[in-house]
């Protein structure tokens, strides 16, 4: 809605009227009330586990080997210190040079999907694919979580 038409409903009486810019697609990946059709429809956010281990580009792979074997993940995903996904680093690479970083190591943007997905899309896509995880991540790159396939598939 735009900031001409919010003040409209504002002068006309409405309450908690906003001027939301994100669009439908955020709207709803961020779990708000939505009308029509598809209101019903399972989607990722409902889901996202936020379990997963995260690093920085300068951690060492020393650092990471003990929380990435803790973890029910094979995988620990490397973000910027604003929350941005940069990369993956799979476990055989924690095997690796041990004082080597996340940045020299990591796999670059790793596939992501949003969370107003629907979850039988990302099921189907999933199950072709043989992909346990799915990482998720907010319309500006920041890192939500993950999705097990056995999240999708209940």
């Amino acid at each position: 809605m735009s900031p001409r038409a919010a003040c409209r409903l504002e002068a006309l009486g409405f309450r908690d009227v906003y001027d939301y810019v994100g669009g439908k697609a955020d709207w709803v990946g961020h779990g708000l009330p939505v009308e029509g059709e598809n209101a019903t429809l399972r989607r990722v956010g409902q889901v996202i586990r936020d379990d997963v281990v995260t690093a920085g580009l300068s951690d060492r792979m020393h650092e990471l080997r003990e929380p990435v074997d803790q973890s029910p993940y094979g995988f620990a995903l490397v973000v910027s210190e604003g929350g941005t996904l940069l990369g993956r680093v799979r476990r055989a690479a924690l095997e690796g040079a041990p004082e080597a970083t996340a940045e020299e190591v990591m796999e670059p943007g790793p596939t992501t999907t949003r969370p107003d997905t629907a979850l039988d899309s990302l099921a189907e896509r999933m199950r072709e694919h043989d992909l346990k995880t799915f990482v998720i991540s907010d319309p500006h790159g920041k890192l939500l979580g993950v999705v097990r396939r056995d999240d999708v598939d209940s």
